[in-house]
């Protein structure tokens, strides 16, 4: 089932011009399988995405927001927001929770995602690249990490809750040995700011009502 928005012909045209490759990953992919509505695309560029981000908006006559420090730029098109980012690669020492981020491959990309569901990828030209059963584990309505939960966790405890409000919104079961790493790391949350907990909590609490 294809992604049918214009705008991504226009983003794989420009990104064959510019000799890099560009996919639409994360939360939009999902809801398109799931048939839910979604109004921000987030998109990886394995190159510059600020670079392919402006000449898109330059075509479009629209505004772009560039954040070096972070390598992502914006712009808004049509009611939709859609976020460019180059692919990286992160790492993490034993001692810090702050990764170290580089360059790297689509696989580098969806390989440091924290669940399957998110971590899939779609380019007009070749499709959905699925490395992790993202579309097995939508399906069978679960939550489940990529990779080792107790190393998703540990890189960041909010996934944690993440993983619960995503339980909430889809009414997805969290898998197995997911839950188990977050009983055994809930402790972990009060590591985390309070502003980023009420950020997770209101999006439970909203999905709840709606």
């Amino acid at each position: 089932m294809p992604l049918s928005n214009p705008i991504f012909r226009k983003i794989s045209r420009i990104a064959g011009e510019q000799g890099v490759r560009a996919f639409v990953v994360g939360g939009y992919v999902r809801d398109h399988y799931l048939r839910r509505p979604s109004t921000d695309i987030d998109v990886v560029v394995v190159g510059s995405g600020i670079a392919l981000a402006e000449a898109l908006g330059r075509e479009l006559h629209t505004k772009v927001s560039v954040f070096k420090t972070f390598g992502t730029a914006m712009l808004r098109a049509g009611g939709i927001e859609v976020e460019f980012v180059g692919a990286r690669k992160e790492s993490y020492t034993h001692d810090s929770r702050k990764p170290q981020v580089e360059a790297g491959t689509l696989e580098d990309d969806q390989r440091r995602r924290d669940f399957t569901i998110n971590a899939m990828a779609y380019n007009p030209k070749t499709g959905l690249v699925d490395a992790f059963d993202g579309t097995g584990d939508l399906k069978r309505r679960i939550i489940r990490c990529v990779g080792d939960p107790d190393k998703r966790f540990d890189e960041d405890a909010l996934r944690m809750l993440r993983a619960v409000r995503f339980s909430g919104q889809l009414q997805f079961t969290i898998e197995e040995k997911t839950r188990q790493a977050i009983v055994e790391r809930a402790e972990h949350l009060q590591n985390i700011s309070a502003e980023r907990i009420r950020v997770e909590m209101t999006k439970l609490l909203i999905s709840k009502d709606s």
